[in-house]
């Protein structure tokens, strides 16, 4: 009865392709109301607008932002009734149909406080609940909007450009290569398992969630498994059997995004405008006092800057006697800068033709930023795994904030399509997870710096220095626009 209700709406729009914005706008904002969204099919419908969207050659950026804003209004109005009802949500129709809804939002929203706003969004049955909880718990106005606003553009990206991909694809004369839909199927797979273990399983994956110890006990019933959970298992004594499941799903989903990407840029013309469009806005931007700062961000990028990185620190661990994580770094830079040179060989993927001299190399993925990626998180993890886990987010995000702006630098100066970015970031993540999963087995100590750890930090910055003065003339040259 369902599938034929959305077939007789999605045909009627399609019919009546002037509606189609405005459908995409009400689904979103109705999968968003409380209680409405759990009744009505919203990811359904949505997939299927959005696939009408691409089919009809409906601009890509037109179609994120009417869903956009359609979620972003549903939100805003569940908070509103949330905070009209404060204290009597249990008592008031149609939320008193739902107590165990209700105390699940309630219980979620006081676990991770204003972020569950941004979280709830891909969180299957609170994802519209979490807005009127927000409420409800008199949650400031201006913060619920920012991570409102935040979330929105995530959400669109995630439940509109699948859709939207399918239905471009379906149009297109393009024939793809044999290992498209294989590839794209095994990624959207894995997509699926991660997001059925880390989102609808209440995000706990870490050691303590019921997730974790549920996985322990089922690999504890075959030999197998349970050899292989207790050999990637931490030997630390303060962190003793705990297995990086987190890292793992990491690197999982970060692959499949990458495989998936990897599949899409080459044959999809609404990614190529995209791409376009991205790079016309920051090529808008390009003024002279900008040039400066973005030239010296991106040779921040460079690979003479991260492989010197890796070197201090293999260097400098393995004369402390940390022999297994030199290894793992030095490893990690390899597979980084050799996995970057074959897919930029082998997908043979150009460049934008904006600046004087761009690199030779293949665009796709950006190297810059998959090796500015692997430095900056597989250091915040090491940093982070010295600490207590309530303060581990907060060496993530400073540790990680050089990489915004490398990535940014590569868009601004026109050297990269937006993709490309995408695509490094990915790669990255998915070597991190790697590495770190890889390296539990080995973690029996703990990795304390010394005085011998702030020169060798001291000693990279001086490289640093003397590498953007050497090189400074030749990349303003040929970062120079085109006339």
């Amino acid at each position: 009865m369902t599938a034929t209700w959305i077939n007789d709406v999605t045909t009627w729009v399609a019919t009546n392709p002037g509606w189609l914005l405005a459908a995409l706008f009400a689904t979103a904002l109705i999968e968003s109301l409380a209680i409405a969204g759990i009744i009505v099919p919203g990811v359904a419908l949505l997939f299927a607008f959005a696939a009408l969207a691409g089919k009809t050659g409906l601009a890509l950026p037109e179609a994120l932002l009417w869903a956009g804003l359609g979620a972003v209004a549903g939100d805003v109005i569940s908070f509103g009734v949330g905070r009209l009802l404060q204290g009597r949500l249990n008592s008031v129709w149609p939320f008193s149909r739902y107590p165990g809804l209700i105390a699940r939002g309630e219980s979620f929203f006081n676990t991770h406080g204003g972020k569950s706003v941004v979280i709830g969004r891909f969180v299957g049955p609170i994802r519209p609940i979490i807005p009127l909880i927000a409420g409800a718990l008199t949650m400031p106005w201006q913060r619920f909007l920012t991570f409102n606003l935040l979330s929105a553009v995530g959400w669109a990206l995630v439940y509109i450009l699948p859709g939207y991909v399918v239905g471009s694809a379906l149009a297109s004369d393009i024939k793809p290569p044999p290992h498209f839909y294989p590839v794209l199927a095994i990624s959207g797979a894995a997509l699926v398992l991660v997001y059925l273990i880390v989102l609808r399983l209440r995000l706990g994956v870490g050691e303590g969630s019921w997730i974790y110890q549920r996985l322990e006990a089922r690999m504890s019933q075959y030999d197998t498994t349970h050899r292989f959970w207790r050999l990637y298992s931490n030997e630390r004594p303060s962190q003793q059997g705990e297995f990086p499941l987190p890292s793992l799903l990491l690197t999982l989903a970060s692959l499949a995004l990458f495989a998936g990407l990897a599949q899409l840029v080459s044959v999809s013309d609404q990614i190529q405008q995209l791409n376009t469009q991205v790079l016309q806005w920051f090529s808008a931007l390009r003024h002279p006092l900008l040039d400066l700062p973005m030239i010296a961000v991106t040779l921040l990028g460079d690979p003479a800057v991260l492989v010197g990185a890796a070197v201090v620190a293999v260097l400098l661990l393995a004369f402390r006697g940390y022999y297994a994580a030199a290894l793992h770094i030095g490893v990690a830079a390899l597979v980084t800068g050799l996995s970057v040179w074959w897919l930029k060989a082998g997908l043979g993927i150009g460049r934008p033709d904006l600046v004087m001299s761009a690199p030779e190399s293949g665009a796709y993925p950006s190297g810059h930023t998959a090796g500015m990626t692997v430095l900056v998180t597989l250091a915040a993890s090491f940093i982070a795994g010295e600490n207590r886990n309530r303060q581990r987010w907060q060496h993530y995000l400073i540790l990680s904030l050089p990489l915004l702006p490398v990535a940014l630098s590569r868009l601004y100066l026109g050297v990269h399509w937006f993709t490309d970015v995408l695509g490094g970031l990915f790669l990255g993540l998915a070597i991190t997870g790697a590495t770190r999963a890889s390296y539990s087995r080995y973690d029996r100590v703990a990795l304390s710096p010394d005085i011998f750890t702030w020169a060798a930090g001291l000693g990279w910055l001086l490289f640093v220095a003397a590498y953007l003065t050497g090189n400074w003339e030749a990349a303003i040259l040929a970062y120079t626009p085109q006339s």
